[in-house]
């Protein structure tokens, strides 16, 4: 009888990380960033059907990036997780750290078993606050992981160098419009060694949870001529916009 190949715990999982690790780089980032009124979401994606953004419950919202059908059933998972306990005990009993910890289970779970693969996938899940100090954002690695992270996150592409770019720029009380430049600015970095490009509208996927909205439901996606019009204000030149003689839209 033939001894069977051995591999020590330790390279096997280093082995399952590698390999989850690859398969989320190769997808394209997600930013997600604080700014004075809520959460900002902001992917490259020039599908419309296939979101990398969505809305879980009330104030809080999901970003992923790897695989669509893998982070497709954490999402539905996670919806239906906030729904039963938003119905089974109170709408305030849903939080963002609860949904964290649900995921960090499950992928953590399928990590560490032998019997399946890793999931190629890496969440973001925000929850917007009634103030700026009160919002929180967790990003949970391929592995089931933790990371409460403050002000600005990137995942999948090229995270590091955008996480980098982010850091030195991101300021408290940002308009949407100046966040909105600054997260596409970010992407326009993630270029795999490629010359400097400019991300248009219709390559984006721009979603907000907006803590001023009236309504119960925070979350709102930024589509069409709103999504352009920030983008062309962003981009103005401060002097441009103290001339200008135009009332500002709502």
């Amino acid at each position: 009888m033939s001894t069977p190949f051995y591999v020590s715990p330790q390279q096997a999982m280093a082995d399952r990380a590698e390999y989850a690790r690859k398969g989320i780089a190769r997808g394209r980032s997600v930013v997600v960033l604080q700014y004075t009124d809520g959460v900002l979401f902001v992917a490259e994606n020039p599908s419309r059907a296939l979101h990398k953004v969505s809305e879980i419950y009330d104030r809080i919202a999901f970003a992923a990036v790897g695989k669509y059908n893998e982070f497709e059933n954490l999402r539905i998972g996670g919806v239906r997780y906030a729904d039963l306990r938003g119905y089974t005990y109170d709408r305030n009993d849903v939080t963002a750290r609860g949904l964290a910890n649900v995921y960090a289970q499950t992928l953590g779970t399928i990590f560490s078993s032998a019997g399946e693969k890793p999931y190629e996938v890496e969440l973001i899940v925000a929850e917007v606050g009634a103030a700026p100090e009160d919002d929180q954002i967790y990003r949970l690695p391929h592995d089931g992981s933790i990371v409460d992270e403050h002000g600005s996150v990137a995942v999948g592409g090229n995270a590091d160098q955008i996480s980098s770019y982010l850091d030195q720029r991101h300021r408290d009380g940002m308009t949407l419009a100046e966040a909105l430049k600054l997260a596409v600015d970010s992407l326009n970095r993630d270029n795999n060694g490629g010359k400097e490009r400019t991300l248009t509208a219709e390559q984006l996927e721009v979603a907000v949870l907006d803590r001023t909205r009236p309504q119960q439901r925070k979350f709102k996606r930024i589509l069409g001529r709103q999504l352009s019009r920030l983008l062309e204000e962003g981009t103005t030149p401060p002097s441009a916009e103290e001339n200008s003689a135009e009332p500002s839209e709502d």
